[in-house]
């Protein structure tokens, strides 16, 4: 009976499948954008040409001609560095409604070894949708339990998940949250105090476990001599002796108070995510010099007391303050509207340069990647979209699209949508 289910689902799955199949080939060599204005950034817009090669900026002046490259009129048009979105599934989940196509949250509440880079599928439905909105680059997450799992980072094209990496990996920690978990709790004050004391009492374990890991094989290396392989364990060792970062997933300000004294304690390179009460608590995220990724912007208020702005305000005030903010959208099939929280950001606070870095530079050097990616300099990686206007506005039009160098195709399930029903008579055609 399983197969029989398995294969029914293959059946309906395969239209969508192969209505997602990219047509049109993206196309390698070099190419030399002439005449359009650079976003620089912190040093403006300015009237240059830029070449790409070996999947690269090579150049950017004022002229720059080259003899094998393919010319691109981009009069008129402006040339950004591609957006980042450090918060998404993209790649982990395709439908809702069917188990065999959600491969973000694994069983258990300790499972940092499951690798979220191994499970992207390369040929979802929502990556082209995604990209031709000039989203190059997204941190693809899983979620469930504590530690739920190692996110990675990917280029949004590419055949193998291999081919997509863009050379950022990190645990996740979904940081305990105190008190009640919405209107629908009805835990006593005391039930709430007893379920969060098992809740640290598992973590404080796991974590002892894990450094006692990382001190045995510390030990086993000096000596030459071999020691158990433990999974779940090992995964820990980078975070557990503080040489690579772990994103804590937390929210409320009680919480994130509370996670700063744990990450101190505990020697933790962190960076946060959500914390949409960051605005309340900006002093000490800016003393203790935590990075910042939070979003959605486009989302209601998480109290009922709370100003129907608070959102959109939140990331402008952290900001302001000093922290560094980076935006995502922590959605799958909606990340394409990145542009539009950051727009949001922008609009209440933020302003469009600080809101565009925050979608560009800024998360490339919260991660690390900002020697390759984030902004259009000489050496960077080629993630580029020209545009006709503002990227935060909805009737911008993106005109071409590089990712890796490669020259994208501007097709998606939603152009193809588009294509087919344009032109149509009523009826039925003859």
């Amino acid at each position: 009976m399983k197969k029989k289910y398995t294969y029914l689902i293959c059946l309906l799955l395969f239209p969508l499948m192969n209505f997602s199949q990219q047509i049109t080939k993206s196309e390698g060599g070099i190419f030399l954008l002439k005449g359009g204005e650079i976003e620089l950034l912190d040093d403006g817009r300015i009237q240059a040409d830029l070449l790409i090669q070996d999947g690269e900026i090579k150049e950017i002046a004022e002229s720059i001609s080259h003899p094998g490259a393919t010319l691109i009129n981009c009069k008129g048009l402006i040339v950004f560095p591609g957006m980042i979105d450090c918060g998404t599934k993209l790649g982990l989940a395709e439908v809702g409604s069917i188990s065999l196509t959600q491969d973000h949250n694994e069983l258990g509440q300790f499972t940092p070894q499951m690798k979220a880079l191994t499970a992207i599928n390369p040929n979802s439905v929502n990556i082209p949708v995604t990209r031709v909105n000039g989203i190059t680059t997204v941190l693809s997450t899983p979620s469930g339990g504590s530690f739920p799992g190692t996110a990675a980072l990917i280029n949004l094209h590419g055949y193998t998940p291999k081919q997509m990496y863009a050379g950022f990996e990190a645990i996740i920690f979904n940081y305990p949250s105190t008190g009640r978990r919405g209107r629908w709790d009805r835990r006593s004050d005391e039930d709430i105090a007893k379920d969060d004391k098992k809740s640290w009492e598992k973590i404080d374990e796991f974590w002892g476990n894990a450094k006692l890991q990382a001190e045995i094989k510390e030990k086993a290396q000096l000596n030459n001599s071999e020691i158990n392989y433990k999974p779940q364990l090992d995964a820990m060792n980078g975070v557990v002796t503080g040489r690579e970062y772990m994103i804590i997933e937390v929210n409320k300000e009680s919480d994130i108070l509370s996670a700063i004294k744990w990450v101190n304690k505990n020697k933790v390179k962190a960076i946060f995510s959500g914390v949409r009460e960051g605005y309340l608590v900006t002093d000490s995220l800016v003393k203790y010099d935590v990075p910042v990724i939070t979003g959605p912007i486009l989302t209601n208020p998480s109290k009922n007391s709370d100003h129907y702005n608070t959102a959109y305000t939140n990331a402008s005030k952290m900001q302001k303050a000093g922290v560094r903010v980076a935006i995502r959208t922590n959605e799958t099939e909606n990340v394409r509207n990145l542009p539009y929280n950051a727009g949001f950001a922008a609009a209440y606070g933020m302003g469009f340069k600080e809101a565009f870095k925050a979608v560009t530079i800024v998360p490339a050097q919260i991660l690390g990647i900002d020697s390759k990616y984030g902004s259009l300099e000489r050496g960077k990686i080629a993630n580029i979209f020209v545009a006709d206007g503002d990227p935060f506005e909805t009737s911008t039009e993106i005109k071409y699209l590089f990712i890796n160098g490669f020259k994208v195709p501007l097709e998606s399930r939603h152009s193809y949508l588009y294509d087919e029903f344009l032109e149509r008579e009523p009826g039925l055609s003859k």
